[in-house]
């Protein structure tokens, strides 16, 4: 089994998941049900929360991991996807991938013979996802019938597959973006199934009931060439303490990080008592050790 999209799980998986990392919080693993398993990281993007959150994991579940940069591998001379995943299922037991094309992670998956997870692609990030249902679920006990908005880049990989994950749980979405960045059609469809997804361009009418605001850079990596017109784009979107006051009395805030302070988010919000986006980066490590287990015993 592989993690190449939040549209491989359900909610017995997200549920085994959860309780896997349960039985860790935080804290150090005293068991060591990984000894002996090796992880690659191949990764063509920069990362810092998902690559050390994972390396961490497998470290503390009794494993080890190799980190593979991409663009000093034989991938830069032209080997291919498939043939990198052949050699490296026989030297590994589970590859995690940061892939800037969503297509890569699938051809990879293609030629491997052990699972393969999605830590980061231009269309996913099931990872992460998981990490904030499982941080939303500590702070509120449930997410059923629990309005959720989503502020800013709504075609962004974090949306896609957080409103898959949430609205298997039960939560109702609210994308709040500017005209012209329409969420993937794909995904509304897929979360619309499980619970109601609304779209609007009104930061006021978005927020207006929700209890959770998320929000993630207005840049994402590759798309630097357009950082000038996109921060002119979506400067009406800005998680600050106006925005704030048009959600329900109590709500979290929430940003999966690296944060642009002054541009999606003020400091003060970010930094202040309704925020959630330290326990989401800590809760990383819970998850992915919990995604590990779940995805290496069912490759037995």
């Amino acid at each position: 089994m592989n993690l190449i999209s939040s549209l491989d799980l359900d909610l017995p998986k997200i549920r085994k998941i959860f309780s896997i990392a349960d039985s860790f919080g935080i804290a150090r693993a005293i068991k060591m049900p990984c000894t002996g398993k090796i992880m690659a990281l191949l990764f063509e993007k920069p990362s810092t929360r998902t690559r050390v959150s994972f390396e961490a994991a497998m470290s503390q579940l009794g494993g080890s991991s190799i980190y593979i940069d991409s663009s000093t591998s034989q991938l830069s001379r032209g080997e291919t996807l498939q043939d990198t995943a052949r050699v490296l299922s026989s030297y590994v037991d589970v590859i995690s991938a940061r892939m800037y094309r969503d297509t890569d992670i699938r051809e990879l998956a293609a030629g491997a013979s052990v699972p393969v997870i999605n830590a980061l692609t231009d269309l996913e990030h099931p990872c992460q996802a998981l990490s904030d249902v499982y941080t939303i679920e500590k702070a509120f006990g449930s997410l059923k019938g629990l309005r959720i908005a989503f502020v800013g880049d709504i075609a962004a990989n974090t949306a896609n597959s957080l409103m898959i994950t949430a609205s298997m749980l039960g939560a109702e979405l609210s994308l709040i973006g500017p005209t012209g960045y329409s969420p993937n059609t794909r995904y509304v469809e897929a979360a619309s199934r499980h619970s109601m997804v609304e779209i609007t361009n009104d930061l006021k009418t978005g927020l207006s009931g929700c209890s959770v605001i998320y929000t993630d850079t207005f840049i994402s990596m590759g798309q630097e060439k357009q950082a000038a017109q996109r921060r002119k784009t979506f400067s009406g979107y800005q998680v600050n303490g106006k925005a704030l006051g048009y959600a329900k009395k109590g709500a979290k805030v929430m940003h999966c990080l690296p944060a642009h302070r002054g541009e999606e988010i003020t400091s003060d919000v970010l930094d202040g008592r309704s925020s959630l986006a330290w326990e989401q980066a800590a809760n990383k490590l819970p998850i992915e050790k919990a995604i590990l287990l779940y995805l290496l015993s069912e490759a037995k």
